[in-house]
């Protein structure tokens, strides 16, 4: 995973989303952000980018991304169905087209039991939910470098697919 790589899957994401006149919003946990950033350095963005949420603490991702509480009771903040809803969430709660999520560890060190580098990420759209599982190695920031660019380019399949 290389800067460049991330950068070419955002401006692609950005470029699809443009052509179909939508919006985006964001969903993050172990990326504290990131997600946001990227998009905000884009000139223009303001156009199809409605605002983020940084949901690091559990509580958070159902009092603010609207997570189940139940679901998170039952499989915890580290699940693929934790990213489908909190990619859902937000699409809903910032009235975006599209919702992109990550949740994950960014380690040194496990938690919950889940090892550092296991990475969820999630998109939802019109017509749907994706979620990828990510195994990623290395320290703390390549885990979540790596969670960036594996949510743009998850994001970039989904709204490729999507009626245009």
């Amino acid at each position: 995973m290389t800067h460049d790589e991330s950068q070419a899957a955002m401006h692609k994401l950005i470029e699809l989303v443009r052509e179909r006149e939508a919006t985006l919003a964001t969903a993050e946990s172990l990326t504290g952000g990131m997600v946001g950033a990227a998009l905000t350095e884009v000139a223009g963005i303001s156009a199809i980018y409605r605002g983020g949420v940084i949901v690091y603490a559990t509580d958070l991702k159902a009092t603010l991304a609207g997570v189940p509480a139940d679901l998170l009771a039952d499989v915890g903040p580290v699940h693929p169905d934790t990213a489908a809803a909190l990619a859902s969430g937000v699409r809903e709660r910032l009235g975006a087209t599209y919702g992109l999520a990550t949740t994950g560890v960014a380690g040194p060190d496990p938690q919950a039991g889940v090892e550092p580098g296991t990475v969820y990420v999630g998109v939802a759209g019109p017509t749907g939910v994706r979620v990828r599982r990510l195994s990623l190695s290395g320290d703390r920031e390549a885990v979540r470098r790596g969670s960036v660019q594996g949510v743009f380019e998850l994001a970039v399949e989904l709204v490729a697919e999507e009626p245009g």
